[in-house]
């Protein structure tokens, strides 16, 4: 009974649960610190609940990754807290009069920037299994042999600025608020727990619409025949626009379909993942 309530309400404790607590915070005037400590918090339960309701139990086991996955978290969100803190460095080179919605409640305004960095991230993330340069880069992401929670973090840096780049600059451009920023970083930290986690939770027709665990596997297997599908971050609206949505409830995804088909022997530390993508 204790693991279906866990498998029941994992998905709207960290998709309403996470976010909610966030806004609160921000609402309530209290110091961005208290995000990084809810991030974390969320980070330290995926991992638990990782282990009493696993959708595989060997995806729990380490492939000598725990460390590498640890360097990758760090140093890209220490990336998102550093863009966060220069929005009104780089709102102050645009000179385009705000048409951003600040008087809607703030959970509006964070759904709304979630939506419109959605499509962005997406199409960026499409982009990066056609073009070479672009896939290079990706590749970092690909390279793993297990799906939990942390695999959403490891992304090459110049990657991940690309995603980003392409996700908040037009909220750039419509003046969204750093407040709002500091949510959406947040949301993309919970989200990316919920993609990738490991947690056999259940989601019902959601997974229709939104880009969780059950669908995104299908994205990391190993083959472009069968992964070029389910891009988006938070949604699988613009997948549906590309007509790369997917999803086979009979497909049963393990480790060994995993990875990248044609770089089976893909670098596994920090360091030469992040050089990789510039060797021949």
């Amino acid at each position: 009974m204790v693991k279906f309530l866990l498998r029941l309400f994992y998905l709207p404790t960290f998709l309403i649960g996470g976010n909610g607590l966030a806004v609160f915070v921000v609402q309530s005037g209290y110091s961005k610190g208290w995000l990084f400590l809810l991030a974390m918090a969320f980070v330290a339960l995926a991992f638990l609940l990782e282990r009493l309701v696993p959708y595989d139990a060997a995806f729990n086991e380490s492939y000598g990754d725990r460390t590498r996955d640890f360097y990758h978290a760090i140093v890209n969100e220490t990336a998102n807290v550093a863009g966060v803190l220069s929005v009104p460095l780089l709102a102050a080179f645009i000179s385009l009069p705000s048409i951003w919605p600040h008087l809607l409640p703030l959970w509006q305004q964070l759904v709304m920037a979630i939506l419109i960095a959605d499509v962005g991230i997406t199409l960026a993330h499409f982009a990066s299994h056609r073009i070479e340069a672009l896939w290079r880069l990706h590749a970092v992401h690909h390279s793993v042999k297990r799906m939990y929670g942390f695999n959403g973090l490891m992304k090459h840096p110049l990657h991940q600025l690309i995603e980003t780049v392409a996700g908040t600059t037009p909220l750039l451009l419509m003046g969204v608020s750093q407040e709002v920023f500091s949510l959406l970083i947040v949301a993309v930290i919970l989200q990316l727990l919920l993609q990738h986690s490991n947690v056999a939770y259940f989601s019902g027709p959601l997974k229709y619409l939104l880009a969780i665990n059950v669908v995104h596997r299908f994205h990391h297997l190993k083959t472009a025949d069968e992964g070029d599908v389910n891009f988006g971050l938070f949604t699988s609206l613009t997948d549906f626009f590309l007509g790369t949505a997917y999803y086979d409830k009979r497909r049963v995804i393990a480790s060994d379909d995993l990875g990248i088909g044609d770089q089976p022997n893909y670098p596994k530390g920090y360091l030469s993942q992040l050089l990789q993508p510039f060797r021949n």
